[in-house]
């Protein structure tokens, strides 16, 4: 209706403007035309003040479309260019110049680690394709991301298949593949399993994945060792090109201790790679019966499913109470079973926070949401509570923490839902996720949480693991696969170092020999509260028998220290501290591989790039003809610029300029007028 306004304001003006005219005409001014213009736009400039206060601007702003530009910056990038670096980075730098003037373009470098500058120096020691994506989908997700290119070898060594990575990815993904896709002659030792506690005098088996190309007819045997003794072997026939299968190794626990395996498959016929053939697995053996507190709200088939999973198992001396009737004091046991608790009829927090003792929690319809986010110092986690819903369970692949049997997956595809209480859930960083919710989301909640630290706990975000011992039995005829994630989720947690009075602790006892190795030191006093009055000494050996000796540092109610990068080779290790006159020690050892893990394969993989192209709408070009993704990326009709349209509201009242133009078309008219009329 703004427009009645201007109307207005233009026949009252033009109105003005007229009877100034005939006025100035019969006082005979030379040009009354003049006058009377001006004294229109006087009226016409005062009118729309009184009548339209503000005036609506709209502002159109175009947004180029941006083309991000991802550079594998990883080792194995640098051996697949080869002599061709130069030519490539030439090309690479020619196709984003071409690019700029159309497109926003952005370059981003990756390895392990995104970063946004250093494109092509190769020194990265990991490829984690997903966590570039992710990284990608997080960043740019309100941005108008036109085109993303993705160079690389196709080689990933950490983080989850990018195939099968759920991202909302609407822009398409054009993919450069980087070096050679001939394989070479290689067998190695992909990866290698086993629980990293077992109990003394029990049997427990260590599992590897050999993985084999190109070595048709190799006939030999995978063999196992500790130090320099032989202690198992098993015999490897390869009858493909293409070959992948387990081993595994039955081995008795007949010595308390941290012990040190090695498993080697010799090399193959004319095999240039030989630092694969080889793994290190560290298990300890503990010689001492856990006892075990299994303490529920409420009576419910979950407690006896657990009751019945550790049956049968030397290690552990089982109890079951409850909350009404629970034990005075928790001192006495190893590891706390809390289903349902803490409840909204028993608050048992503060006995928990006081024990400092492991504990499993299992959330269930009588478990108090807000009453265990106050136990966040021993479950490491954030829940927000939501009103019951059932949530199926998926396996998570990554997990590594224990083995599991190897039909896991077909076990769990079978399983019913929990019901589970518990909406979001933030877990501490570092948390090893046994089970996620089953989800069409990009977010896979965690379902079975383990949490590593000096007090290791665990959560199980839903009940109903009864049903899950009946189906298993079902369709299995057995319980092995519910049973052992029971048993190695107490076993985890029953390995507690807050029960030795002095423990050093490693985060692994594999490294690399381009990281730098951490330790942590614990002590305990009488009442096991953790101190760090005295100092540690920490002597490190080598293979040669050559020593070094450093101090750890103080860190919170603990001990830290960080001994740096060593080149490859096994190590041994002690530690010592004097508390209240009384000496303590601890040993270990840990194993530095020289072999980067870009190494442990050769070639690309452009099958890969190919369908992660495919899945994203793009297309696929090798590193030669990079320059050919202009066009591809130009005559894309999905990358277009977007148009962004703000309006903005002016009032004039603000606007000083505007009362000075009123005063100087007034002026004027006012000087003119004078001026003719003087004449």
């Amino acid at each position: 209706m703004q427009w009645i306004y201007w109307v207005i304001a233009i026949i009252i003006s033009a109105a003005a403007g007229y009877w100034v005219y005939r006025t100035d005409k019969q006082r005979a001014v030379p040009y009354p035309v003049i006058t009377s213009l001006l004294r229109s736009l006087v009226v016409f400039f005062t009118l729309l003040l009184i009548l339209v206060p503000t005036i609506t601007i709209t502002k159109n702003i175009i947004e180029k479309p941006v083309v991000l530009l991802l550079q594998d910056n990883s080792r194995s990038i640098g051996n697949a260019i080869g002599a061709d670096s130069a030519t490539y980075q030439k090309n690479y730098e020619a196709l984003a110049d071409k690019l700029s003037a159309e497109y926003k373009v952005v370059k981003w470098a990756f390895g392990n680690r995104v970063q946004p500058d250093s494109l092509f120096y190769y020194h990265q020691p990991a490829t984690d394709i997903s966590a570039v994506l992710s990284r990608v989908q997080e960043y740019f997700g309100m941005q108008n991301l036109g085109a993303v290119v993705l160079a690389t070898d196709g080689r990933y060594n950490e983080g989850m298949n990018p195939i099968y990575q759920q991202l909302s990815l609407h822009s398409p993904l054009y993919t450069v593949g980087i070096g050679d896709t001939a394989q070479q002659k290689d067998i190695r030792l992909a990866r290698a399993y086993a629980n990293k506690v077992v109990t003394l005098n029990s049997s427990f088996e260590i599992r590897a994945d050999v993985v084999a190309e190109l070595c048709k007819g190799y006939n030999n045997s995978v063999s196992i060792k500790e130090g320099t003794e032989p202690l198992s072997s098993v015999p490897l026939a390869i009858s493909n090109d293409k070959f992948d299968r387990s081993v595994s190794f039955t081995i008795k626990a007949t010595k308390e201790g941290l012990h040190h395996y090695v498993i080697t498959v010799p090399d193959a016929e004319g095999e240039k790679n030989a630092a694969n053939n080889r793994k290190d697995i560290f298990v300890e053996v503990v010689d001492e019966k856990k006892k075990v507190l299994i303490l529920s709200a409420a009576p419910h088939p979950d407690v006896n499913a657990i009751k019945e999973a550790l049956t049968g198992v030397e290690t552990y001396k089982v109890t079951i109470a409850s909350a009404d009737n629970m034990p005075a004091s928790f001192s006495d046991y190893n590891v706390i079973v809390a289903h349902g608790l803490p409840s909204f009829r028993n608050r048992i927090a503060p006995q928990l926070l006081a024990a400092k003792k492991p504990v499993w929690f299992i959330t269930g319809s009588q478990t108090d949401v807000t009453a265990l986010n106050t136990l966040d110092q021993l479950t490491h986690t954030t829940l927000t509570p939501s009103g019951p819903h059932d949530v199926l369970a998926m396996y998570n692949s990554a997990f590594n923490t224990f083995i599991l049997p190897q039909n896991i997956q077909a076990v769990v595809d079978k399983m019913p839902p929990l019901s589970v209480r518990v909406g979001n859930i933030i877990p501490a960083p570092g948390a090893n996720v046994l089970f996620t919710q089953k989800s069409a989301a990009a977010n896979q909640f965690p379902l079975w949480i383990l949490q590593q630290g000096n007090t290791p706990a665990a959560m199980l975000l839903g009940e109903g693991i009864w049903r899950w011992r009946l189906y298993e039995y079902k369709n299995f005829n057995n319980h092995a696969v519910v049973d052992e994630c029971i048993r190695q989720t107490i076993a985890f947690l029953s390995a507690n170092n807050a029960e030795k009075p002095f423990s050093v602790v490693l985060p692994r006892h594999v490294w690399s020999d381009q990281e730098s190795i951490s330790m942590n030191a614990y002590l305990h006093n009488l009442n096991n509260e953790q101190v760090n009055t005295p100092d540690v000494q920490l002597a490190i050996t080598d293979s040669a028998g050559r020593k070094r000796d450093f101090s750890f540092e103080r860190s919170g109610s603990a001990y830290n220290l960080n001994v740096g990068i060593w080149a490859g080779g096994t190590y041994a290790w002690s530690a010592k501290t004097t508390y209240n006159d009384k000496a303590y020690t601890t040993a270990g050892s840990f194993v530095v591989e020289s072999m980067p893990l870009e190494l442990m394969e050769s070639g690309a993989d452009y099958p890969l790039l190919f369908a992660l192209a495919k899945k994203y709408n793009g297309g696929f070009v090798p590193a030669q003809h990079i320059s050919s993704l202009y066009d591809s990326i130009t005559h894309n009709e999905h990358v277009k610029p977007l148009i962004q349209t703000t309006t903005e509201t002016v009032p004039l009242v603000d606007r000083k300029w505007y009362f000075f133009i009123i005063l100087l078309l007034a002026a004027g008219e006012w000087l003119l007028r004078k001026y003719w009329l003087a004449m």
